[in-house]
């Protein structure tokens, strides 16, 4: 079997940098992605729920008007 040249260890370690470092981008970019689905649902979340306070605002409004009248 044939002796590795110096060139060729150094393109592999060179390989092995570069795929750790493109595994390390695509994690990040991934839960980066993670966080931004978990915002959009908090926030649907807390539409809804201003939307329910809004319904109880008119209602108790509207019950307060034909009291005082």
């Amino acid at each position: 079997m044939a002796k590795k040249s110096g060139l060729t260890k150094v393109a592999v370690s060179i390989g092995a940098a570069v795929g750790k470092a493109d595994r390390k981008a695509h994690e990040t970019a991934k839960k980066v992605s993670n966080a931004g689905k978990v915002a959009k649902q908090e926030l649907a979340s807390i539409s809804k729920e201003v939307e329910s306070l809004k319904k109880r605002l008119q209602k108790a409004t509207s019950r307060l008007q034909k009291a005082l009248s």
